[in-house]
C-alpha cells in the first residue's frame, strides 16, 4: 500500500496542486478529491499513474479547491466510456450534498451523449455517517466530521486486520470522531500554517488548524504516523523543514510533511 500526495495547498495555492491525494494497492487505485482542476491529469502523468486505471473516487466536500478536478476527470471518463476506451465502471462516493452536484453539473456540462454513461457506467454513491462500503478489497468506512462550514466527510481505509489510515477531510478534528479516529497507524490532519504564524494566515477564520493543533491532536489519538497537507504556500521551500520542527515539539511519533507528489509507503 502507498499513498501518492498529489497536491498538498490549500485552495488559494498557485505554486502547488490543491489537495488531493491516491491510495495504491498494486494495480488498483483509490483517489480521493481532484484539487481545482485539469491539473489532475498532470499530477497523475507526473507520477506514471494513468487516470483511465482509477475505478475509484472519493470527494471530501464541495469546495472548488476539492470537486471541480473530480468534474474533468468524469468529462474524461464519459468520453473514454462512449469511445469504447474504458470497458470497466467509475464509481464516485460522497455525501448526498455533493452527488447532487456532480449530477446537476453533469447534465449542465456533459453532451447528451456522455451523459447517458452516468448511474449507467459511472456511478454516484452517496454516503451516510458510518457506512462501510468494500473499495479495491479494503473496508473503508465514511464519517461526517461535523464540519462548522460546508458539510464534509472523512473516512477510516483499513490497511489490512490491523492497520488503518484516517483521514479527516481539510478541517480540525472534532471530538465526535475520536471513536474512528484514534489510534491509527496512519491519520492524514490539515495544517494550514504554522502556529507561529498564525497572525498572519488566521487559520480559525477559515476553520483550519496550525502544525501544532494538528501535531497535538495526533498525540492525543494516538496516532502512530501523522502526516500533514492542505498547507498555505508562502513557506512552500521551507515547509517540510519548518513544519517538522515545529510539529516535533509536540507529536513523537512519526511526522510526515510531504511535497506534491511525493509518495509515502505505508
Amino acid at each position: 500500500m502507498k499513498l501518492t500526495m498529489l497536491g498538498t495547498g490549500n485552495a488559494s495555492a498557485f505554486d502547488c496542486y490543491n489537495t488531493c491525494f491516491l491510495l495504491t494497492d498494486e494495480n488498483e487505485h483509490f483517489l480521493v478529491d481532484g484539487g481545482g482542476g485539469n491539473g489532475i491529469f498532470h499530477q497523475l502523468r507526473q507520477e506514471n499513474i494513468e487516470w483511465i486505471d482509477i475505478h475509484n473516487i472519493f470527494v471530501t466536500h464541495k469546495h472548488m479547491d476539492h470537486i471541480f478536478g473530480v468534474l474533468w476527470m468524469i468529462r474524461m471518463f464519459a468520453q473514454a466510456m462512449q469511445s469504447n476506451k474504458y470497458d470497466d465502471d467509475l464509481r464516485i462516493y460522497s455525501h448526498r450534498e455533493v452527488i447532487n452536484i456532480l449530477r446537476n453539473a453533469c447534465k449542465a456540462f456533459l453532451t447528451p451523449k456522455q451523459a447517458k454513461v452516468i448511474d449507467d457506467r459511472i456511478h454516484l454513491i452517496t454516503v451516510h455517517d458510518g457506512d462501510r462500503f468494500n473499495i479495491m478489497h479494503h473496508e473503508v468506512q465514511f464519517f461526517d466530521i461535523h464540519s462548522e462550514k460546508d458539510r464534509q466527510f472523512g473516512f477510516v481505509f483499513e490497511i489490512d486486520e490491523n492497520r488503518k489510515i484516517a483521514c479527516c477531510g481539510d478541517e480540525p478534528f472534532n471530538e465526535r470522531n475520536k471513536r474512528y479516529i484514534e489510534n491509527s497507524d496512519w491519520l492524514l490532519h490539515e495544517a494550514f500554517c504554522l502556529d507561529s504564524q498564525k497572525e498572519k494566515f488566521k487559520p480559525y477564520e477559515k476553520h483550519h488548524s496550525t502544525v501544532k493543533d494538528a501535531c497535538e491532536n495526533a498525540e492525543k489519538l494516538k496516532a502512530v504516523n501523522l502526516i500533514l497537507y492542505h498547507t498555505e504556500e508562502t513557506n512552500l521551500k521551507e515547509r517540510k523543514k519548518l513544519y517538522s520542527e515545529e510539529g516535533k515539539k509536540y507529536y513523537h511519533g512519526n511526522l510526515y510533511v510531504p511535497d506534491d507528489l511525493e509518495v509515502i509507503e505505508m
